[in-house]
């Protein structure tokens, strides 16, 4: 069940999509849901996907959060002096905002609508 601020999502680098995903499914068994030629999905426990994106360049496993409220999330991020990184913005599946907390990571958090 989705809750206010819970670990929902698990975003990892992908660089090589092809090599990422025949690594998984050959290793552990997974499979996956391509949305487009850089994300694949996969659902093996905790959600997740691996993002392919070049623009990215190497970069940390990306923590995904839930909020039923979007906006009232990101204005209590805000208030609490998290770093807004990206905006909130549309993606397949909803609409999400990255932030830096204090010690410099980065996380999402997305809602459906």
């Amino acid at each position: 069940m989705r809750a206010d601020g819970k670990i929902d999502y698990l975003e990892l680098p992908g660089r090589d999509m092809a090599a990422t995903k025949a690594f998984y499914t050959d290793v552990f068994g997974w499979s996956f849901v391509d949305y487009g030629p850089r994300y694949a999905a996969y659902d093996e426990g905790l959600d997740g996907g691996f993002d392919g994106d070049p623009e990215l360049g190497t970069r940390a496993p990306l923590p995904v959060l839930y909020a039923t409220d979007l906006n009232a999330m990101q204005a209590r991020v805000e208030a609490a002096s998290g770093i807004i990184v990206k905006p909130i913005y549309p993606f397949p599946g909803g609409r999400r905002f990255h932030f830096r907390d204090p010690a410099g990571s980065e996380l999402a958090v997305w809602s459906e609508s």
